[in-house]
């Protein structure tokens, strides 16, 4: 029988390693590695020796019902989700500190359990006390959330199993600890383990459970990446301190759409649905101006309209700042080298700053035309048209690539007063009763059409 390889893990990033060291080689966190026991395959020399019990098998067609999903009431939350809280899902939350992760599930809490489901909400950072003080802020005294406060996870798991809740919150998961695990809290043995045990629990007694997650400052979730993998649906919470608006984003779900957004404005009474974010997007939006475009644009299933804006200023450094705000910087460095190279304009010398409106992070490929007519709107100092709204992939080759969901965008613009569309020639898209629509084939001719230059 071959000897079983021992396993050497950092708790701080979960790299492995073949032996023990007192620095780690990947993150540079010194006393953080220890020994993993390998699984054991018995006596055998194999699985195949071994006796287990089979497994039940049955065929794809099925003539089961669909998930009885269980909603709250608030409609961004509930959108966000796939239509409601799934029956023994696992949900993983992650955001900023201070973000409203803790305000919003506790509003959450309270909404699935006036809605009739037994909710409860383990707090593992702060005492009762102050859970109860913020409930009353936010005007959710009289929910009947059950309410504790714990972080030993043979204890909450106890109080889970003889309570049976349709709706449990742990707040947070890198504050639990198994007793099973020599690690310190939030470490990665000790999130995974503790992640683990709640899916578990989770699927075997039909109980949702929603996990809070701490973030890196690079923005991923703190601890070991297989946290999401076991998880159902993974949320991430986002928004600018500067702003008051507020985006919950599905990364991942199973019983629904990804990249599904909810749109929340933080006030004094807790977090606000937002049911128009393009209004709200475009409401400090004023007269027409240089740099400015309106993109839009698709967030999971719904259209939103926000506004691109950009600052062109002559430059006294070697090299010019490139600053961006609510984009991917990688994209607008492609576009402005397009812009260069197939256009014939140039952007040497030239400090560029690039912003999404309102705190909104736009990913979409689609934006493409937005970010080149706000960098262009601002080189020349010339206003786009105020009543128009853009939007079209930009090719290597400086051509306009058509992009998914024409209509839904024109609609939407057109709910919004918006009355002219700037779109790629090649978009398939039926004809908006009083939408004009320009079609573009390439960069360098809108260009000349826009800015009389190409």
């Amino acid at each position: 029988m071959a000897k079983p390889i021992t396993a050497f893990t950092c708790t701080a990033c979960g790299a492995s390693h073949r032996k023990w060291a007192g620095r780690c080689d990947a993150c540079g966190a010194w006393n953080t590695i220890i020994e993993e026991a390998p699984l054991s395959q018995g006596p055998g020399r194999g699985l195949g020796t071994l006796k287990g019990k089979p497994i039940p098998l049955s065929g794809l067609a099925t003539q089961d019902a669909p998930p009885r999903r269980a909603t709250s009431g608030i409609a961004e939350l509930d959108r966000v989700l796939g239509g409601g809280l799934v029956p023994g899902s696992a949900i993983l939350v992650g955001g900023d500190p201070g973000i409203g992760k803790s305000t919003l599930l506790l509003q959450a809490a309270a909404a699935f359990a006036r809605a009739g489901q037994q909710a409860i909400y383990v707090s593992g950072e702060e005492a009762s006390a102050q859970v109860r003080l913020r409930a009353q802020r936010l005007g959710l005294g009289d929910a009947p959330v059950r309410l504790g406060a714990e972080t030993a996870l043979r204890d909450i798991l106890t109080t889970l199993d003889a309570e049976r809740p349709d709706v449990a919150v742990i707040d947070s998961i890198q504050t639990l600890w198994s007793d099973r695990i020599e690690a310190a809290p939030g470490s990665v043995a000790q999130v995974r383990a503790s992640a683990h045990e709640l899916v578990t629990f989770a699927k075997r007694r039909g109980t949702s459970v929603i996990l809070v997650g701490h973030v890196t400052k690079e923005g991923q979730i703190a601890g070991p990446r297989v946290v999401e993998h076991m998880v159902d649906t993974v949320l991430y919470f986002e928004g600018e301190r500067g702003h008051q608006f507020r985006i919950l984003r599905a990364h991942k779900n199973r019983f629904g759409p990804a990249d599904e957004i909810g749109v929340f404005e933080m006030t004094g009474g807790g977090l606000a649905e937002v049911a128009n974010p393009s209004a709200l997007f475009l409401s400090e939006r004023g007269e027409a101006s240089a740099g400015s475009a309106v993109f839009a644009g698709i967030e999971g299933t719904r259209p939103v309209l926000t506004e691109v804006q950009a600052l062109v200023a002559p430059s006294t450094l070697a090299s010019p700042r490139r600053t961006v705000v609510g984009l991917d910087s990688g994209r607008v460095s492609t576009i402005l080298a397009v812009l260069e190279a197939r256009c014939a304009v140039p952007f040497a010398g030239l400090d560029v700053f690039l912003n999404v409106a309102g705190g909104m992070r736009v990913s979409e490929p689609a934006a493409d035309l937005a970010i080149a007519a706000a960098l262009l709107s601002a080189r020349e100092d010339v206003a786009l048209p105020p009543e128009a709204v853009l939007f079209g992939e930009i090719s290597l080759s400086g051509a306009l690539r058509p992009v998914a969901q024409a209509e839904n965008r024109l609609k939407e613009a057109q709910k919004l007063g918006f009355s002219r569309a700037i779109l790629p020639s090649a978009t398939k898209v039926e004809g908006v009763a009083g939408m004009r629509i320009d079609r573009i084939a390439d960069l360098t001719s809108f260009v000349g059409e826009t800015f009389g230059a190409g």
